[in-house]
């Protein structure tokens, strides 16, 4: 009778189970905000002055209108992103605390793992296949960035 009690109060999640708990972990602040400032520091610099991005994480208006409303619960014009960096930075980290915490799931808690599927989906919108080429590039960058905003802090 007490290994069908204990086989229950499993069952129902009542108790802990050690490996459901580590793959729940949740990414830090100093984390997202490592992430966040990669992001804008390896922002593909187009060149052009109107380029259609905006702030300086070159961030689309359509992707804006989304994550603002998901983020903020208001949409937010691409003027009002663009002209305030503590607005844009706020919708960038509620994006990838999110993106974050996913790719942690994905990848088994492997931070680096996370990072770079976080970046290949900033880039491409998919977590995989940014190996090579200028988005293999790209997320290295932001894998570089990242080790250096880590360690400051």
């Amino acid at each position: 009778m007490r290994f069908l009690l204990w086989g229950v109060i499993a069952s129902l999640g009542i108790l802990p189970l050690p490996a459901l708990a580590q793959a729940q972990k949740q990414v830090s602040d100093t984390q997202v905000a490592a992430m966040v400032e990669a992001l804008r520091l390896a922002a593909p610099n187009t060149g052009k002055a109107n380029d259609g991005y905006y702030s300086d994480w070159q961030v689309k208006p359509e992707t804006l209108k989304g994550w603002s409303r998901n983020c903020l619960k208001k949409e937010v014009t691409p003027t009002q992103f663009e002209n305030s960096p503590e607005l844009a930075r706020q919708v960038i980290s509620c994006i990838m605390r999110r993106e974050l915490n996913t790719q942690y799931a994905a990848s088994k808690n492997n931070e680096i793992g996370a990072v770079r599927g976080a970046a290949c989906w900033w880039m491409t919108g998919n977590y995989t296949g940014c190996n090579s080429g200028f988005t293999g590039a790209y997320v290295q960058k932001v894998v570089g960035y990242y080790q250096q905003q880590r360690s400051k802090l």
